[in-house]
């Protein structure tokens, strides 16, 4: 196991306020936000910090005996419970307390799912001293990966909580998870950091202009940095300015070189940029301003006057409906001359797609 690293920069006041209140901690924790705000890293950076037994305004101290044992991977007193997947992304191997399947020789996926087992080897640990007398931590990411056995098996724990021991659940979306799992954990809700919290971070971590691949991600800055270093040059990608430069002059872009583009991309990627552009068309529709392409802002006001609001509405809706079924289209070129289609019916002037 990795060192659990520190807080992130602007996660130092919430954190500060939350654990200096440890005397009266939940059982249980349910953090949650927007996806790539840094969650996971809060949870283990407060996993350390409840370990840690010199604790400086609730913040663990990196010096301690608890601290280094958290540094090395080593503390007895500290679980993480994720989906195996999830371990191997992180660069390591899961604890696979289940036996492997008598005979077989053939190595499984790793799983995308908490499972049960996981949990169940937990028992034992529960019923074992704490290292002093101290906390016993339990990270658990993302919630959203227990599938209904494990997510009843963890209510049970739930229920009755062993003494001592913190759980702490990171989720992007509540509402998906088990009601009754939910209504036994304390909320903590982390917001969405202010630009001026989190650019100086990211020009630390080598972005030379971040703003553009904060403004895409939402205003999320591990997930602007996970697309700056995915490989695109630029935060709008350029078969989006393919398709936008001819409609803000008030033309049609040639779907088919477009649909060529995109058939080689997983469909989840680029209808999430479609998403995204629909709610800036819509944004300046109203004369907001655009919230996920500001560098295009110009052509997307353009197009916005022209276009029909409910159009917008209704291609915003239809690309949502798609993304539910996009990782398994029954024919991948049709579904994407479809989708670029609609996109082009929908950014047209509102002469051309009314009826009048």
């Amino acid at each position: 196991m990795s060192a659990p690293p520190g807080f992130l920069p602007w996660q130092h006041d919430t954190a500060e306020q939350w654990l200096g209140r440890r005397e009266r901690f939940a059982h249980a924790w349910l953090i949650h936000g927007l996806a790539g705000i840094g969650k996971r890293r809060f949870a283990l950076a407060a996993a350390a910090s409840l370990l840690c037994e010199s604790p400086q305004r609730g913040i663990a101290c990196g010096r301690c005996h608890a601290c280094a044992w958290v540094a090395s991977g080593n503390h007895p007193d500290l679980r993480r419970i994720r989906p195996d997947a999830v371990a191997a992304q992180e660069g390591e191997d899961a604890a696979d307390e289940a036996a492997e399947p008598a005979g077989g020789s053939a190595r499984k996926a790793p799983s995308r799912d908490i499972r049960v087992e996981q949990l169940r080897a937990l028992h034992d640990w529960f019923n074992t001293a704490t290292h002093r007398g101290g906390w016993r931590v339990a990270v658990l990411y993302p919630a959203e990966a227990l599938n209904i056995i494990s997510a009843n098996a963890l209510l049970k724990v739930l229920e009755e909580p062993p003494a001592n021991t913190v759980f702490l659940l990171t989720a992007d979306a509540p509402d998906r998870l088990l009601p009754t799992l939910v209504s036994r954990c304390r909320r903590l809700p982390l917001p969405v950091p202010r630009p001026e919290q989190c650019l100086p971070w990211l020009r630390e971590q080598g972005l030379t202009d971040p703003g553009p691949w904060l403004a895409v991600a939402g205003g999320a800055p591990l997930l602007a940095l996970e697309r700056a270093r995915s490989g695109e040059d630029h935060a709008c990608p350029a078969w989006l300015k393919q398709l936008l430069s001819p409609l803000a002059q008030g033309g049609a872009p040639e779907i088919g070189p477009l649909a060529d583009l995109l058939e080689k991309q997983a469909p989840a990627a680029w209808i999430d940029a479609l998403q995204r552009l629909f709610v800036d068309l819509s944004l300046a529709a109203v004369q907001a301003p655009v919230r996920y392409f500001p560098e295009q802002e110009k052509g997307l006001r353009a197009i916005a006057q022209r276009a029909s609001r409910e159009r917008l509405a209704e291609a915003a809706k239809w690309l949502a409906s798609q993304r539910a079924v996009a990782d398994h289209p029954l024919n991948a070129k049709l579904f994407t001359h479809a989708a670029l289609q609609r996109v082009v019916q929908a950014c047209g002037p509102a002469a051309s797609t009314e009826t009048v």
